[in-house]
């Protein structure tokens, strides 16, 4: 597998940003008759112009994008899989076009797939891309995939418990109470005003009509564990979903708690056997 870091100065952000990217090499040979070992399965031969189907895989609240590949084996996991992996840093953002006036979701959306693509071997085709993410990352993949289900084919959301959601309503509570205000203002200063969510770009329940009109969705995937504490949150999510008569496959994984001994786990299932990468 190759694995490198690298760091960029955003037009959107306006600041330099790290993304890590892991590209699987273990299965290439350079060439059709190079020399291999008895042990080496390099099955596939690098071809100049070759593209891989690419997973956006977006990091936790309070996490970067280190911390996925340090915290689970997201990077074996893609080298079996033959797929491409991208984890932009997006900070406590929420993956939103934030109310104090950075365009994470703008970045997300259209800058980075950008930039990827034509700094990397991605494909830009809709049905060899995917975004997958946990915790925070779960609602930023969710919400991305929603506000633009023109670039990906399908979206996991494991254990999507804070920030953009389908219940409305929900996140207008949220912003209205105290308990966001006391313990985690960036909260309230990412998304502003509960009144001012219905309609807004950070009502994805909007953005799902929106996709059902336009008869683009990608298809869903919800994880959670039966032990987490946002477990009644992603419910939510799960049941908006139902109620407008979309299929989802939503996923209770009994006995897991929301942290990574659980995002490990759902992070496999996700490339191993939830998404078509095989």
């Amino acid at each position: 597998m190759a694995k490198l870091r690298f760091n960029f100065r955003s037009q959107e952000l306006r600041h330099y940003v790290d993304v890590t990217v892991v590209i699987p090499t273990d299965h290439y040979a350079y060439s059709a008759d190079a020399p291999r070992q008895n042990l080496d399965k390099r099955d596939h031969v690098l071809q100049p112009g070759m593209k891989y189907r690419t997973v956006y895989l977006i990091h936790g609240g309070g996490d970067d994008d280190t911390l996925t590949y340090r915290y689970t084996n997201a990077e074996r996991y893609a080298e079996d899989s033959n797929v491409m992996l991208v984890t932009p840093d997006i900070a406590n953002s929420f993956g939103l076009d934030t109310e104090y006036g950075v365009n994470y979701q703008t970045f997300l959306s259209r800058e980075l797939p950008a930039v990827i693509r034509a700094l990397f071997p991605s494909s830009s085709r809709r049905e060899d891309n995917f975004i997958v993410g946990y915790a925070m990352g779960g609602n930023v993949a969710l919400g991305t995939a929603l506000l633009h289900p023109e670039l990906y084919a399908e979206c996991v959301d494991i254990s999507g418990g804070i920030g953009m959601t389908l219940a409305t309503e929900t996140l207008q509570s949220e912003l209205e109470g105290d308990f966001f205000r006391q313990n985690f203002g960036i909260y309230n200063s990412s998304f502003g005003k509960g009144s001012a969510i219905p309609g807004s770009d950070r009502d994805i329940r909007s953005a799902l009509d929106r996709d059902l009109a336009n008869g683009m969705l990608p298809a869903l995937h919800i994880l959670c564990g039966s032990k987490e504490f946002i477990r009644e949150r992603v419910e939510g999510d799960v049941r908006v979903l139902r109620e407008k008569g979309i299929h989802v496959d939503f996923r209770l994984e009994d006995g897991y708690d929301h942290n990574f001994a659980f995002w490990d786990h759902a992070i496999h299932e996700a490339l191993s056997d939830i998404l078509p990468l095989g």
